[in-house]
């Protein structure tokens, strides 16, 4: 599209993209919180957790953002995203403050964390929706990405911000007596609030702001102009469907199970990367808290080129003429392949071989393997808005969502368990071999299951 044509048909969608782009922020902020104070919560000085106990934390946080990730997208699609995102925000945020008074005990963070997941369930399935309803499908994977690369930008502050609380929040500088984690969890916590205002300022669907004369009628014909998608619309329409549609009902298609193998099998990878990044640093190259700041915040910098770039090579593909799944999919192989490199992570990481600058050479390795997984999520999400109709997106993303949520589960409880049992050897530095050998080839055999589900693109219609 030209500077002229868009000038022509406007950017009220990207305003949109941005706004997403902030409640993703926020999300990710609030969430990873509890990776950069696993040292303190895992030491004498703090709670004396053992890795295990961690791993139990952050696992039930994650099967309850799981679980209700599955729920939130049958909500969403009923309430809409406007009502359901704030509503989700507002509950996450909540117990995320929440979070700052619940002491040492891990079955309170435990109870804690897990009505934060819940709460932060409704994120994705609202704003793929809303991406779904907003943008055209050529455009579909570059706002995915932008708004995805919220994932990063949040880690990448809690990187920084979390451990400068922990250093700054003692002494005199203690407010009403909290500690530096619990000001973590607090400040965190009420960023959300301000989020709510420019949300409820600015969006509305598209129907209703061309109705205000907030959005130009060219960009809403711009936003409808899918013809497959239109003709899907008008033959459900025409069929007499309604626009609830029974989750249980999605399950019978191999496109939904596509994007919930998907799901399953590469979820938990970033899930790895968001709570035990930090803990690898400290282990394989013996930093401190703060040290590992600048490194972290490394990775998931570059991992927004990852996401934003990753949402754009199926662009390039279809402006040569393919069709759009076609397109995703050879753009996703070409990512999946990237990850592989995973492998090399612990030998460029050996500080015998390569002494002052293994840990450079092993961040660079991890910072390849984070821009591939948000790259490859990008489309990801944006393979179920190609297939299915908008009235079903939500609540296709939030199965897939609740699969993606399971794999991070068993993800995590491998991560500790095998952090444990080779600290009890000797060698803490081998669970970090086997952990980074399974992100490795994650996403060839998801991509591999997903080409055997669904071989060509069909559009489902019949909903």
């Amino acid at each position: 599209m030209t500077k002229s044509t868009a000038a022509k048909i406007g950017n009220y969608r990207w305003v949109i993209a941005g706004l997403l782009l902030f409640s993703t922020t926020v999300n990710y902020m609030d969430r990873n919180v509890i990776g950069f104070l696993k040292e303190y919560f895992c030491s004498p000085e703090g709670f004396g957790w053992s890795n295990s106990d961690f791993s139990y934390v952050t696992s039930v946080f994650t099967f309850f953002y799981a679980g209700f990730t599955l729920l939130s997208g049958i909500v969403i699609d009923k309430i809409g995203t406007k009502l359901g995102l704030a509503f989700s925000l507002i509950t996450w945020s909540v117990f995320g403050v929440l979070n700052a008074f619940v002491g040492a005990t891990t079955y309170m963070h435990m109870a804690v964390r897990s009505l934060f997941g819940a709460g932060e369930a409704g994120n994705f399935p609202a704003s793929i929706k809303t991406v779904a309803e907003w943008f055209p499908k050529k455009e579909r994977a570059l706002a995915t990405g932008i708004f995805n690369s919220g994932s990063n930008i949040g880690a990448m502050i809690a990187a920084l911000f979390v451990p400068w609380c922990m250093v700054y929040f003692t002494g005199d500088h203690m407010i009403l007596g909290l500690k530096g984690w619990q000001m973590a969890f607090i400040l965190t916590g009420v960023t959300g609030f301000i989020w709510l205002i420019f949300w409820f300022t600015i969006y509305g669907n598209p129907k209703q702001l061309v109705a205000k004369g907030k959005l130009s009628q060219a960009e809403f014909d711009y936003i409808h102009s899918d013809a497959d998608e239109n003709a899907a619309a008008a033959a459900s329409l025409a069929a007499g469907k309604t626009e609830k549609v029974p989750w249980f009902q999605l399950l019978k298609y191999r496109q939904t199970w596509s994007f919930v193998f998907g799901k399953f099998m590469t979820d938990g990878i970033w899930w790895f990367l968001l709570f035990w990044l930090p803990d690898y640093l400290q282990k394989q190259f013996n930093m401190t808290p703060q040290q590992v700041m600048w490194p972290t915040f490394t990775v998931f910098g570059i991992a927004i080129f990852g996401s934003v770039f990753g949402g754009s090579v199926p662009m390039f593909f279809m402006n040569k003429g393919m069709e759009a799944y076609k397109a995703r999919m050879r753009a996703m192989l070409l990512i999946a392949i990237v990850p592989v490199s995973l492998l090399l992570t612990q030998y460029f990481g050996n500080v015998e071989i390569f002494g002052s600058s293994a840990s450079l050479l092993a961040v660079a390795i991890i910072c390849l393997g984070g821009a591939a997984h948000q790259a490859w999520s990008a489309n990801l999400f944006t393979t179920v808005s190609d297939m299915f109709p908008k009235k079903a997106v939500g609540s296709v993303t939030g199965i897939g969502a609740f699969a993606g949520g399971i794999g991070g589960v068993l993800v995590q409880l491998l991560a500790g368990a095998l952090t444990d049992h080779f600290e009890a050897l000797g060698d803490k530095k081998v669970a970090y071999v086997i952990m980074f050998a399974v992100c490795a080839f994650a996403y060839l055999i998801a991509w591999t299951v997903m080409k055997l589900l669904v071989p060509k693109f069909k559009i489902i219609s019949d909903l």
